[in-house]
């Protein structure tokens, strides 16, 4: 049984995927949990408007509810400069989100700090954009949704990219270490610190793109991280893995991604599905 703790569902209609078609073949292939990722204040409402709607478009009534009982939802802002720039009022419209539909919500996020300049990137951003006085919000914002997190007792799907050490102290600021470092792209050490503090390891299928000369620490770190405390994912659209790089990602691909992680631990994806399974559902209690 599959699990893909982060992915963009809504994001996938305006790429070309017929969403009713993807969670139809998401129950035949035996998915048994989904996270649906938040990236703006509000955007939960548009989110599961989108799901709905997709499930109303599926034939099978059988099938309809169990996609409808895989997929739940996170909340969060990613670290954009106007996001970062209108954080109070971000929160406050966060929080609202929140409450409305906490049936549903599993965790807060997905949010943290992310320093990698890239101007042709998904999400361009330039250093000299990220001025000291931006970065030192944009800590302070990451740690709001901590204390969010914190208040209402939900886990925090953390992005963090080039940007290890300000992540590390905005946590200890709030002292909250509940939650997955999304789409994990340090190194071992880093991996040390995280777990240490008892956070969970998200891979994704960005894994599978190890160059040969890096592959031996990819596989150190993939056989140090517990089995108790690591996750699977696919981040979708962004990132499917080889050998569909390039194509637009979704949960359909992560069986790679685990048949990649289980080689490296000599173990069946099946076993594998099984540690993710549990890892997921004690995490985000569902």
């Amino acid at each position: 049984m599959f699990t893909d703790t982060h992915c963009h569902l809504s994001y996938l209609g305006d790429r070309g995927i017929n969403l009713p078609e993807l969670l139809a073949a998401m129950v035949e292939q035996d998915f048994a949990l989904v996270i649906d990722a938040g990236t703006r204040c509000a955007d939960i409402t548009e989110r599961k408007q989108l799901i709905s709607a997709a499930l109303e478009a599926m034939e099978s009534p059988e099938l309809r509810q169990k996609a409808h009982d895989s997929i739940w939802y996170s909340v969060g802002v990613w670290p954009d400069a106007g996001a970062i720039q209108n954080r109070a009022e971000e929160i406050k419209i966060l929080e609202k989100s929140l409450l409305e539909h906490n049936d549903r919500i599993v965790a807060i996020g997905e949010c943290g700090l992310d320093h990698h300049w890239n101007t042709n990137g998904v999400d361009p951003r330039t250093e000299e954009q990220f001025t000291p006085d931006l970065q030192k919000a944009e800590q302070e914002f990451f740690e709001m949704q901590l204390e969010l997190a914190k208040k209402y007792e939900k886990p925090v799907v953390v992005h963090s990219r080039d940007a290890f050490e300000q992540t590390v102290d905005a946590i200890k600021n709030i002292g909250y270490h509940n939650g997955e470092i999304h789409c994990y792209s340090y190194g071992l050490a880093e991996a040390k610190v995280f777990l240490d503090a008892g956070w969970y390891i998200a891979l994704g299928g960005g894994v599978t793109y190890t160059k040969r000369s890096k592959m031996d620490a990819m596989k150190e770190l993939i056989r140090y991280i517990p089995r108790d405390r690591l996750l699977l994912e696919t981040d979708g659209p962004y990132l499917c893995p080889v050998p569909h790089r390039g194509k637009t990602n979704t949960p359909l691909y992560v069986p790679y991604t685990y048949e990649f992680i289980a080689d490296i631990l000599e173990m069946s994806s099946e076993k594998l599905q099984g540690y993710a399974l549990e890892n997921a559902r004690r995490l985000f209690h569902v």
